[in-house]
């Protein structure tokens, strides 16, 4: 099947939200939602969220799921935004976010009543495991590499990278987070997407716009393998394993990294709130 595709892209983090549907039976789902944050005044908006809820309403669509790629390290997550006007929809991630919770658990210091068995989330998913939302079947493939959490969806015929492979012209994700591996990455991208039909379209988590070029957000399996420029068919695992190792320690933490994988790791939530009905994100000061 071929889903119709609705790309949203916030400037503020470089990232697409996309809503993925079936024009005839109306079923959905929501990848990558974006809860704005704005880290100065420490406060949250719904810019992005409403965008996404308002097409949802006028296009009459029914909301299954709300897919999670990963527990972003560049913006929080808005799918308990979403959720709440759709209560039907479930929140789905890999299962291997567990890992990462329980690494970011020693980050922050979490105490004993933080669970590290992924039940913040709705659904955990398998590799290689099949969901339907109504008449969309939504496969399951772990991309790990970019963290060890990473997963893919194919839809029909649109896969959703997240930030494992982005436009030919940008590469691929970075792997110098907590448990990222170029080298894992390279096998994620190499076996499991480039071994995909070359007419799969690919959506990407994230476009950077090289050289000022306008937003864009699809390409096709057989556009990436012969015209990406950091892993392409040709590319071998030494190579791509050395440029990514240097490009990676030349670049600086993402703006909202702290705030967003806390709140992502909670599957969306905010702390709870203290007395003053106020919630609090902690902040490690590093010496």
């Amino acid at each position: 099947m071929k889903p119709a595709v609705k790309a949203f892209f916030d400037k503020d983090t470089w990232t697409l939200t996309y809503v993925v549907y079936d024009p005839q039976s109306r079923d959905a789902v929501v990848i990558d939602p974006v809860w704005d944050y704005d880290p100065a005044a420490s406060k949250v908006s719904r810019k992005s969220v409403d965008l996404v809820l308002d097409f949802l309403r006028q296009n009459q669509l029914k909301l299954h799921y709300i897919l999670e790629t990963h527990a972003h390290a560049d913006h929080l997550t808005g799918a308990r935004l979403i959720q709440k006007e759709y209560p039907q929809a479930k929140v789905a991630i890999g299962e291997r976010i567990t890992e990462v919770q329980a690494l970011f658990k020693k980050v922050y210091n979490f105490d004993d009543t933080y669970k590290t068995d992924g039940s913040q989330f709705d659904v955990l998913l398998k590799d290689n495991s099949i969901i339907n939302a109504g008449t969309l079947p939504i496969k399951t493939i772990f991309t790990p590499g970019h963290t060890p959490a990473c997963a893919s969806y194919l839809i029909g015929d649109a896969l959703f990278t997240g930030d494992a492979l982005f436009m030919p012209d940008y590469g691929t994700g970075r792997c110098d987070f907590p448990a990222g591996s170029a080298e894992t990455l390279y096998h994620s991208i190499k076996e499991r997407i480039y071994t995909l039909p070359d007419n799969v379209r690919v959506f990407v988590g994230h476009d950077y716009q090289p050289d000022g070029r306008e937003v864009r957000w699809e390409s096709t399996v057989g556009e990436e393998k012969k015209y990406n420029i950091q892993l392409n068919a040709e590319t071998s695992k030494e190579q791509f394993v050395r440029f990514r190792t240097n490009r990676d320690q030349q670049l600086a933490a993402p703006r909202l990294l702290l705030p967003s994988i806390q709140v992502n790791v909670f599957g969306g939530y905010l702390p709870k709130p203290e007395s003053n009905d106020v919630s609090y994100l902690k902040i490690p000061v590093r010496t």
